[in-house]
């Protein structure tokens, strides 16, 4: 494994780059995770692909200076950066890429997507976030009002907790979203770092239509992976994207929870990312 640095405008992107293969692949983590979560591939398919998982902002070492927002040409801007470091162009005519997406990882993966579909032979997304709004999440990235009351909250949480545990009395939230809500907000500076997060990544919004066209139209190969006893991400929302494209795209679920990327499921990964 290598760990690389980009310059991109005033920020500095972290990267990791492992594998040796013929066919490069990008990656794109999940909420609250780093690049490193990608480096066990090497092991697997390091003679296939040529890995490229990137620090997303306020994420790993990636160092973001401009401000609370990120977009897709941002994104399509970095990716061309880390490619011309490593010798590669692309657009190059013949190059192909491979795009692989966990959690939040796979709305990344999505709106990279929708920009270069030519480019992308396989899209792989593990557990992906981005097939489904969420309700709360718009609200709080998307509305002008939600973003202030969201930052207040982050501030200011004490009467969430209290509402939260009213809600979890009554059955009206699952113990896993209890659970994961608790954890994202019973800490100041996790709190921040999470009102830092999804207010930056708001402007990444897959327009599923129109990839499910792109799909077709480039005939790319979608591979889904869900975690069976998964309570944040399901996998009815993977069926529902699924139709139209059954021809392009298999969906898996495996023995797992919502941590689908993980060494013990590299069996279940593997077929997604090899056949």
């Amino acid at each position: 494994m290598e760990s690389c640095r980009l310059i991109y405008k005033n920020s500095v992107i972290s990267y990791h780059r492992f594998g040796s293969g013929p066919s490069p692949a990008l990656c794109f983590h999940g909420y609250g995770e780093e690049a490193t979560s990608y480096d066990f591939l090497a092991k697997y398919a390091g003679d296939r692909y040529s890995f490229y998982s990137i620090d997303l902002p306020f994420h790993g070492k990636t160092e973001w200076n401009e401000g609370l927002t990120f977009t897709s040409g941002d994104l399509l801007q970095i990716i061309k950066g880390i490619f011309e470091q490593n010798n590669l162009k692309l657009q190059t005519v013949n190059l192909k890429l491979s795009l692989i997406g966990f959690s939040l990882g796979g709305r990344i993966a999505l709106s990279l997507y929708q920009l270069i579909p030519e480019k992308i032979e396989r899209l792989v997304l593990l557990a992906p976030d981005g097939l489904k709004t969420n309700f709360w999440y718009w609200l709080s990235t998307q509305t002008w009002l939600g973003n202030k009351f969201f930052s207040f909250t982050m501030k200011h949480p004490d009467w969430f907790f209290g509402f939260l545990k009213i809600l979890n009395k009554l059955k009206l939230v699952n113990a896993s979203i209890f659970k994961f809500v608790n954890y994202y907000i019973g800490d100041k500076e996790v709190r921040r770092l999470l009102y830092a997060r999804w207010t930056t990544l708001r402007k990444l919004k897959p327009r599923l239509q129109k990839i499910k066209q792109q799909v077709k139209k480039n005939d790319t190969g979608v591979r889904l992976v869900y975690g069976r006893h998964d309570r944040i991400i399901l996998s009815s929302v993977g069926e529902k994207f699924r139709k139209g494209i059954e021809d392009h795209c298999i969906l898996s679920v495996i023995h797992s929870g919502h941590q689908v990327l993980h060494e013990k499921h590299i069996a279940e990964i593997l077929p997604a990312l090899l056949h």
